[in-house]
């Protein structure tokens, strides 16, 4: 068993707005015997992260490749990366951003079922991530059910009314106060080469800004916000092109109701304390899975004691469960 390190060069990501290079790391883990195939599951980053940051060592934690190849899973994991200059890209097409769902799944998938021992069928992936990751491992298998049959997410971000519209206030007000209501300078003093993050309210402008540019770009590529720059009120066109991406309010839909019931697996979880008021988000998704008739034995779902972070020994469960479900269907 090993991983085995690409350089993936994207068609999809090429000439993206952002600049943002179309060559991409990819690492995957294969099983040593070639002799059969196997189920596979993508694991999506959140917002900031980056693939070799799942090869960092931190204190008394197992990293996660280290987690595979302990758990020797009888599946292909592939590690997807997914990075850009705004922290990340939701998984989704946007003219902001780039085509990373396309990338995803016209690209990535394709080139994986090539060149490893997968089991070139949608029953027999599965797609696994947190936050970000967790909010691309829901949408991904409601928008092509042809290409995934399970899904894990780890606080993933839904319910938006809950996790996102609490920020459109405190957004507005550090605008004013620090860049006179401009988000051109904030990105100009980001960009200026102090410290990234440095600041008190560099993560609520970074996260708002990119959720906007994933969500309710124009077709020219330029961002559009859902609330008032000087007064924080919700603008609601554009709020409602964010609601479309919403898992929680997907999966009410009849259309994805079919889709639900068709998945393998679906692993849901999240600490009960998430600062984001994910745990919310998670109860309301599984709320609308259970109410599309989905197996019990199905779903799994856990609201565990703790936060959005120190959450990586959550993955090599999830993945477990994943290769099991995936693997019933052999």
């Amino acid at each position: 068993m090993s991983w085995h390190e690409h350089t993936f060069v994207s068609n999809a990501l090429l000439d993206n707005r952002l600049g943002d290079p179309h060559e991409r790391p990819l690492w995957v883990w294969s099983p040593d015997d070639a002799s059969r195939r196997y189920p596979t599951v993508y694991v999506l980053q959140g917002m900031l992260g980056a693939v070799a940051k799942w090869f960092n060592a931190e204190p008394w934690t197992e990293s996660y490749p280290e987690a595979v190849e302990r758990l020797s899973p009888g599946a292909v994991v592939v590690l997807v990366d997914a990075f850009t200059s705004l922290g990340g890209s939701q998984f989704v097409d946007s003219p902001a951003i780039g085509r990373y769902h396309t990338y995803l799944c016209d690209e990535l998938v394709p080139f994986v079922d090539a060149h490893y021992p997968t089991i070139a069928d949608g029953a027999l992936r599965g797609v696994q991530g947190k936050s970000s990751g967790g909010f691309g491992a829901m949408l991904t298998p409601l928008l092509r059910p042809d290409l995934f049959g399970a899904l894990a997410t780890h606080a993933g971000d839904a319910l938006f009314e809950v996790c996102y519209q609490r920020d459109f206030a405190p957004a507005a007000r550090a605008l004013r106060v620090e860049y006179d209501g401009s988000y051109d300078r904030f990105w100009e003093d980001f960009r200026s080469g102090r410290p990234a993050l440095s600041k008190r309210s560099d993560a609520l402008l970074l996260n708002t800004y990119a959720m906007a540019a994933a969500y309710s770009a124009r077709d020219d590529g330029t961002v559009e916000l859902p609330f008032e720059l000087d007064t924080g009120e919700l603008i609601p066109e554009v709020w409602q092109r964010w609601l479309r991406f919403d898992p929680a309010l997907l999966a009410r839909e009849p259309r994805h109701a079919a889709t639900l019931r068709g998945l393998q697996g679906i692993w849901v979880d999240c600490g009960s304390s998430d600062e984001y008021l994910l745990d919310l988000g998670a109860t309301a998704f599984v709320r609308e899975v259970e109410a599309a008739g989905v197996p019990p034995e199905r779903i799994h779902f856990e609201l565990f004691p703790g936060t959005h972070q120190g959450v990586s020994w959550r993955y090599p469960l999830s993945l477990a469960w994943l290769v099991e479900r995936l693997s019933s269907t052999l």
